[in-house]
């Protein structure tokens, strides 16, 4: 967010802070401290995320957007799938993907040997147009820092205490730049001057007006990270598979319908799959169950445009259909939809949409859009904007940083610890909510103290440079 002013630093220096300037001062070293690990994976995620925007938005991320020519009338989904399955002998079809558009290819994936493939059709006449490894492309090596620096849990640990911390950084800051004597003129608009205060007017009051959103952000990327969302959020936050009509429930969650990234809707995530070989459920097909009267099912009950079809899995798999913003389905994520139909019988198991989420479920179907930018090109360019202002607040930082440290010292010019701090139980009450909120934060807290109280004590030349 912000920085104080060098002459604020000086005098926290030269005397013993008291008071409201101790709070300040004790702020100013927080917020360094978190800026100092969080801004280079800041800076990571601004990056990829701009990455993801443009590349989904400008050509797609498995193909979807390869142009076509239309013709009067789609061959069958069989068909058109018979022509995916030519260009890899001996594959076997997992999925199908409508286009959204008439003039825009299907794809099909089709696995081989345990390796995923997509086969980019045209469904007029089944030519294959391309064919391509899955998660093969710039999209997916974006995804993949993104979400986990390419390092799987061990990344996905990292960038959680990041955006934890990130929540340290916003609260610390907004306490720091909030308007005391100079009022909220001088707070939301950056006052023009030279040197460094002009890049602290411009850090604070940017940092101020996206301070909602980023922790926005944050929260919506925590959801999905592997110790506060999994373990304190979503898992009590899942559609309750006791809600569908009696049918027979699968050992799988839905979450086994992931491929390397997050592809099913977060409120299933951790719900079982329903199972097929039963006569539960309620009528649907009709008639013999193919992938054509699938697709005439989906269209018939309300998937219009683009849908996902993925085939059963095993004897008890079940035909899913899908479609839910988070893949780009569609731009609206309240038409999130999930159904499952019985193999055998073409029963329909489950029927689940946005309205029978939880509330938590349906602000994440919100939120994950938002934060993806799938809700159209307003998003795509506002989503833009935001991952700009963050890289400017990290690179603003370090020029304040740099302005302010002492010449040639070998020192990381950390503010300094104030000398009094009254009412110290406040900030320890707000510290162990931080720690109880976030877990992984609280744990970092905890052993920078440790590594204050207990190793640089007794370091004094370590402690200097790190001061």
């Amino acid at each position: 967010m912000t920085a104080v002013d060098p002459t604020c630093a000086t005098a926290a220096a030269d005397t013993p802070a008291r008071g409201t300037n101790a709070f300040y001062v004790a702020a100013w070293r927080w917020h360094f401290y978190a800026g100092v690990f969080v801004i280079p994976f800041f800076c990571i995620l601004a990056v990829t995320g701009l990455m993801m925007l443009w590349i989904s938005w400008v050509d797609g991320r498995d193909g979807e957007r390869t142009p076509v020519i239309p013709q009067e009338t789609a061959l069958a989904v069989s068909e058109q799938a018979e022509g995916a399955l030519s260009a890899i002998p001996g594959g076997t079809l997992k999925q199908y993907v409508a286009p959204r558009s008439g003039d825009l290819a299907a794809i099909f994936r089709v696995d081989l040997a345990g390796e995923a493939n997509m086969v980019v059709v045209d469904p007029y006449t089944a030519q294959v147009l391309e064919v391509f490894p899955r998660r093969s492309g710039w999209y997916d090596f974006a995804d993949g820092v993104h979400s986990e620096l390419m390092l799987g849990v061990t990344g996905d640990r990292m960038l959680e205490i990041a955006a934890s911390l990130g929540m340290v950084l916003i609260a610390t800051g907004l306490y720091m730049w909030w308007p005391r004597e100079a009022g909220w003129r001088a707070a939301l608009i950056p006052t023009l001057g030279r040197g460094r205060a002009l890049w602290r007017s411009l850090h604070g009051a940017l940092g101020f007006w996206i301070s909602i959103v980023l922790a926005f952000f944050l929260v919506s990327g925590l959801a999905w990270s592997g110790v506060w969302g999994e373990k304190l959020v979503q898992a009590w936050s899942q559609f309750p598979a006791e809600k569908w009509d009696n049918v027979p429930l699968s050992d799988d969650i839905h979450a086994s319908m992931n491929h390397d990234r997050k592809e099913v809707p977060w409120a299933l995530e951790l719900t079982p799959m329903p199972a097929s070989g039963s006569h539960a459920g309620h009528e649907g097909v009709s008639g013999a169950v193919t992938i054509d009267t699938l697709d005439a099912l989906a269209r018939q009950i309300g998937f219009d445009a683009r849908y996902q079809l993925n085939l059963p899995q095993g004897e008890t798999g079940v035909w899913t259909i899908n479609r839910d913003s988070m893949n780009t389905d569609d731009t609206d994520p309240t038409s999130d939809r999930t159904v499952h139909v019985d193999q055998y019988t073409g029963n329909i198991l489950a029927d689940v949409r946005y309205s029978d989420y939880s509330l938590a479920g349906k602000a994440m179907a919100v939120g994950i859009a938002l934060h993806m930018g799938t809700m159209g090109l307003w998003s795509v360019l506002a989503n833009t904007l935001f991952c700009l202002a963050v890289l400017f607040l990290c690179v603003s930082s370090v020029v304040m940083w740099w302005k302010r440290r002492p010449a040639g010292a070998a020192r990381l010019a950390a503010p300094p610890l104030p000398r009094d701090l009254p009412m110290w139980q406040g900030a320890a009450l707000v510290g162990l909510a931080v720690s109880l909120t976030f877990p992984l934060a609280g744990m970092t807290l905890v052993a920078v103290l440790a590594l204050d109280l207990l190793v640089l004590r007794h370091l004094p030349g370590l402690r200097r440079a790190l001061s």
